[in-house]
């Protein structure tokens, strides 16, 4: 990494206090950038608003999603402000770049017996499994990003209380409380399973891979996909926490509470989760509406 993209990197950690995940996603667009330009003979600090231009053309050829582009246009803002502000450039060519508009779209969510039917599907007749048991359970029952289970240390859970201490995005913490089911599992996964795959190196993180260190984002989505092809459910891990979400408000959760529960800084993140499709929205209704017809009670 070259020295200007090092204080980039500071300058995302320590000023602008962007998560880890973010400022490598950030760097790995401005060294894509700097490549780029290295063949017309530029760098970043002397490129001007057209050769952003011709990079984000470029870019977008390849098929990427809004999303992705906005993320490309966003490491360029946050690049030139930083250069700003180190006085490594006068002006920003990047100013007039917008964002392009996001489709809202929603979130895939699984119903309670497809997530009952994946979490069933895993084997618990081996450390892993009876690991991979207790972080799935724990992931759906308190909405956790995949960083966040991963990162998960002892000192964050209050196992008896049936908490934990949640370090979300840029180390905004919030308390989440966890089921019955989530606590059998972990108990079980930390008597039985976490002693035999600990190895001599002790470490503070709560789920282990077969090393004994800490599971990676990465290890969560492998053993993620061994578990959604045996289920046969059409899944992500993080539709596990779309779907936390939204049987709290089927349940009666008022949107508040959902948005601190899943550490959202605005509410109209959470809001998204209140556009259920009629199919959907008839199948919770029926579920979850207390007053039965007396055909139906008998």
């Amino acid at each position: 990494m070259s020295i200007l993209l090092r204080r980039f990197q500071a300058y995302l950690l320590a000023t602008r206090r962007r998560s880890v995940l973010t400022a490598d996603a950030y760097l790995r667009e401005i060294e894509m950038l700097e490549n780029f330009l290295f063949q017309y003979g530029k760098t970043p600090l002397d490129a001007g608003e057209e050769d952003l231009l011709a990079y984000l053309v470029n870019r977008s050829q390849s098929g990427l999603q809004r999303t992705t582009m906005a993320r490309i246009i966003a490491s360029l803002h946050s690049f030139y402000r930083f250069c700003l502000n180190e006085k490594l450039r006068a002006d920003d060519p990047s100013i007039q770049i917008r964002t392009p508009k996001q489709d809202r779209n929603l979130p895939d969510v699984l119903d309670p017996d497809s997530i009952e039917h994946v979490l069933e599907c895993i084997d618990i007749t081996s450390p892993n499994g009876l690991r991979d048991r207790a972080l799935f359970e724990l992931i759906y029952s308190c909405g956790l990003r995949i960083s966040e289970a991963a990162n998960l240390k002892f000192q964050q859970l209050y196992l008896e209380e049936r908490l934990l201490r949640v370090i979300g995005k840029r180390k905004k913490e919030r308390l989440v409380p966890f089921g019955d089911e989530a606590k059998y599992w972990l108990s079980r996964y930390l008597a039985e399973a976490r002693p035999l795959l600990e190895k001599r190196e002790r470490t503070d993180f709560v789920f282990l891979n077969q090393e004994g260190k800490g599971i990676s984002r990465k290890g969560i989505w492998k053993r993620f996909s061994k578990i959604r092809e045996k289920s046969g459910v059409n899944a992500k891990v993080h539709t596990f926490r779309h779907s936390f979400a939204t049987h709290l408000l089927a349940g009666g959760a008022d949107l508040r509470t959902v948005q601190e529960l899943l550490g959202h800084s605005d509410i109209a993140t959470t809001q998204i989760y209140t556009h259920i499709d009629e199919e959907s929205l008839m199948m919770y209704h029926k579920e979850y509406f207390p007053r039965k017809s007396e055909k139906n009670k008998a």
